[in-house]
């Protein structure tokens, strides 16, 4: 039996999770509504304020299912009743990032802005033009907004300059010598 996928669920207060005849399972809470769909193989069952998952068979893409589902439906009950926080921070001389409507617009030291849509359910914030916080229920859709960021510009090994996340480690390498 998966060790992740046998622990039992606990719901917070104000937290629902609906199981569908579609297999489609809601999660509502105070945050907002998640939904996903199940994969054959495995089984939901919500009874008061627990949320238990079991799986069908011994097959091994079920055993291997039955644990990623318990955690998802985990991180979206945090996600409903918490959300998701990922900070991101900007080094190097002149750039910096503005929320502009949909958009966060991103000077990388590039020629050109970068624009950079924000999805919905999303919410970001720049606070001292260097510091990016994007918020969200789901957690999948925050990191990957959060990795699409960073990606414009990776920090560099050498100066460190770009976008990375708040208390990322940067191993810096030795620039050229002198003979």
């Amino acid at each position: 039996m998966s060790r992740v996928g046998k622990q039992i669920i606990q719901l917070p207060d104000k937290v629902s999770v609906k199981v569908g005849a579609d297999r489609n399972v809601l999660v509502e809470g105070p945050k907002g509504k998640l939904n996903w769909t199940l994969p054959a193989g495995v089984n939901v069952k919500a009874e008061g304020k627990e949320v238990s998952v079991t799986r069908l068979s011994e097959d091994r893409r079920v055993r291997a299912m039955h644990g990623t589902s318990q955690r998802l439906i985990s991180n979206m009950v945090h996600g409903v009743s918490q959300g998701y926080r990922k900070d991101l921070e900007i080094h190097g001389v002149g750039f910096r990032a503005a929320v502009k409507g949909k958009n966060i617009d991103l000077s990388l030291g590039h020629s050109h802005e970068v624009l950079h849509p924000i999805p919905e359910g999303i919410k970001i914030t720049v606070t001292e033009n260097t510091k990016i916080a994007i918020e969200g229920t789901d957690k999948q859709r925050v990191g990957q907004v959060a990795a699409d960021i960073r990606g414009y510009y990776p920090p560099e090994p050498y100066k460190a300059k770009g976008v990375r996340y708040v208390g990322e480690h940067i191993r810096r390498k030795a620039g050229k010598s002198v003979k």
